[in-house]
């Protein structure tokens, strides 16, 4: 695989990731299952067959 194709694979993926958290936090949020403040998240990225575990963590303010 090329160094081309193997970012462009990636950056769909990524940008399918951010979509698709996007749109479940805004759900969230407009089902009024969470209150006002802010609301603290976390992202665990895993590879199956290998041992990677990046985890990232955030707050997000609400309205």
């Amino acid at each position: 695989m090329s160094d081309e194709a193997f970012n462009l694979s990636m950056r769909k993926f990524l940008k399918q990731v951010g979509v698709t958290s996007q749109q479940q936090i805004e759900e969230l949020v407009r089902s009024g299952a969470v209150g006002a403040g802010s609301l603290k998240l976390k992202v665990v990225l895993t590879a199956e067959g290998t041992d990677l575990k990046h985890v990232v963590t955030g707050e997000v303010e609400l309205p």
